[in-house]
């Protein structure tokens, strides 16, 4: 189903980092099939992704979500998941709405079911594009793999910061770290942009200052936190207090996060890598790339990770400019990477 009807005129300047995404992320083949799922506020952008997959010469289809269903969605279309399971890769280049994320598990369900190489580029915008879409991803894939080399052995690792983060984390080899670089593979869908390394912690204790940004809706609704950082304190993994003098976002991020039993646990820890990032944009495709630290309470990508409980929410947490010790050794100050 090619609807040519929908394929926009776009800024050319996008066409950098399409080239990225269809080619040296995604390795896009001639012979290949490739869905492309965007919403109407996505939809120049997805035109330059399809501009790039002409040139290899690739079959594709796309669909427009709003031509199938209302938003927000309750449930993934089933014509876009029919039409999914029958792609070697795929894109999602759409702006997440509040109670989505079922929507999304429908789809990356049937990605993981096919090992589909699947870019994940929810909440792409322009900004996105131009900035952490045209980072060297084989850099940035390098850099992350000396990385998860390391933090494959350690047992704790320590994160502090100048606005007071101060955090363990210890980890066990029954849990598995992932290398999201960019460069996709049929292993591990990814975001675009790509450029972390993450995993489930066994056990989280300290204090976490939220400076950067939180994700999912709460990001687009709040934005950069330098002025209003949330400080959120932890015990054996779950949150026990929380502070903040925006007490809107205080009341929301406490809501989301006791929508289920388990939406106020550590769910996943990582490390930025995307080089190209350079300071917080107020969007937490790009600014969970940044390199420092991002938590995230609730689901933890249990397929990938081999945590052993669910949930039905997530919610990434940036903490910015932050020094990490893998046990003993010194991998990043404020930001930079010493490796």
């Amino acid at each position: 189903m090619e609807l040519m009807h929908t394929i926009t005129d776009f800024d050319k300047e996008l066409s950098e980092g399409a080239y990225n995404a269809i080619n040296v992320c995604l390795r896009l083949k001639p012979s290949e099939r490739i869905t492309i799922i965007t919403d109407n506020e996505s939809i120049e952008i997805a035109s330059s992704l399809i501009a790039e997959i002409k040139k290899v010469g690739s079959e594709f289809s796309l669909f427009v979500i709003e031509d199938y269903a209302p938003r927000p969605l309750k449930n993934m279309p089933q014509p876009i998941l029919d039409d999914l399971a029958k792609s070697q890769v795929s894109i999602f280049c759409a702006v997440a709405q509040t109670g989505e994320l079922r929507s999304r598990i429908d789809m990356t369900e049937v990605v993981d079911a096919n090992r589909i190489r699947h870019g994940h580029m929810v909440n792409i915008s322009k900004q996105i594009m131009l900035e952490s879409m045209r980072a060297d991803f084989l850099k940035v894939d390098e850099i992350s793999q000396r990385l998860i080399e390391k933090a494959r052995k350690a047992k704790t690792i320590t994160v502090k910061s100048a606005a007071g983060t101060n955090l363990v984390a210890s980890f066990t080899p029954k849990l598995k770290w992932i290398k999201t670089s960019g460069i996709i593979s049929v292993d591990k869908w990814g975001n675009l942009p790509g450029g972390e390394i993450f995993t489930s912690p066994y056990n989280v204790n300290g204090l976490f200052v939220v400076d950067g940004v939180v994700g999912d809706y709460l990001c687009k609704k709040y934005g950069n936190l330098k002025e209003t950082p949330l400080s959120i304190w932890i015990k054996d993994a779950r949150i026990t207090k929380m502070e903040c003098i925006n007490k809107e976002l205080l009341e929301e991020f406490t809501e989301y996060t006791m929508t289920d039993e388990n939406s106020n646990r550590v769910g996943e820890f990582a490390i930025g890598t995307n080089i190209a990032c350079t300071h917080v944009i107020g969007n937490i495709l790009q600014d969970e790339k940044l390199p420092t630290v991002h938590i995230a309470f609730g689901h933890p990508y249990s397929a990938h990770t081999g945590a052993d409980w669910q949930s039905t929410t997530h919610i990434d947490c940036v903490s910015v400019e932050c020094s990490i010790w893998l046990d003993e050794e010194m991998v990043m100050k404020e930001g930079k990477f010493l490796i």
